[in-house]
């Protein structure tokens, strides 16, 4: 499936139970990573403006890039008539931006889906000199507790594509090849906690917001409901399960060369 239009049939499961991003993370970017400094800040791969209104809450001017027009539609929606957000239908290769418009760029959930050389060079490009990059991804846990356990082989087991896809199994995110991208003692990684709680209904749309997750009507949708029904009754714990995340935040300015 084309990278860019998969959760273009998920966005209303995608708005509702995808995870948000701790205050800590928020700070440690405007802080230490010097997002404060920027008079504008291009969230690329922006998808349905989940990052983009946390910048927005900030101060910041933001401009989303994104290429999925429903996904793009949801964060219009939603965040059209914030001052200082506009938002451009184009990829994280080929954003269309001027050069050197932007102050910094942040990724949430996103640079795993890019070419990531193509996606360099347009960073470099429209950069000003000196401005950040930040590579940001909430990793659900899949282990340590019997529901993150269930739920990672529920994944496994009808996952259409999940292996394939899930980005901690990509060298896009393997810390020697972000190391290649930002260059050699230019990046830096930060950690924080985050967490959802989520009832059986929560649960059931957090699952359906993934683009690998058998849609309603294939085959495996209605096994896969009913084991997670059956993973939920076993792990719940007063009508609530939690994913368990670990923000990372990859962070540096990108080399000359």
């Amino acid at each position: 499936m084309d990278s860019k239009q998969r959760f273009s049939e998920r966005v209303e499961a995608y708005v509702k139970y995808r995870p948000g991003y701790p205050v800590e993370a928020l700070d440690y970017l405007y802080g230490e990573v010097g997002l404060s400094q920027a008079e504008e800040v291009a969230d690329i791969g922006a998808g349905t403006g989940i990052f983009s209104k946390l910048l927005l809450d900030r101060g910041s001017r933001v401009i989303a890039v994104e290429p999925n027009d429903d996904m793009r539609g949801a964060a219009e929606k939603e965040l059209g008539a914030r001052p200082g957000y506009r938002s451009v239908a184009a990829a994280a290769e080929r954003t269309g931006l001027a050069d050197g418009s932007v102050g910094a760029i942040v990724c949430a959930q996103a640079f795993h889906w890019f070419d990531r050389e193509a996606a360099k060079r347009e960073f470099k490009r429209i950069l000003k000199p000196g401005g950040p990059v930040a590579l940001i991804w909430n990793n659900r846990l899949t282990e340590g507790t019997p529901f993150l356990e269930a739920y990672e082989n529920l994944l496994l087991n009808f996952g259409t594509d999940y292996r394939q896809v899930n980005h901690r199994n990509t060298s896009n995110v393997e810390s020697e090849e972000l190391e290649r991208f930002f260059g050699k003692g230019n990046l830096t990684l930060a950690k924080f906690p985050n967490r959802q709680v989520f009832d059986f209904e929560g649960l059931s749309g957090r699952l359906n917001s993934a683009s690998y997750a058998p849609a309603p009507g294939h085959p495996d949708y209605e096994p896969m409901m009913a084991e997670l029904r059956r993973i939920f009754d076993e792990t719940q714990q007063g009508g609530h399960v939690f994913f368990d995340y670990e923000t990372e935040v990859y962070w540096g300015r990108l080399a000359e060369k």
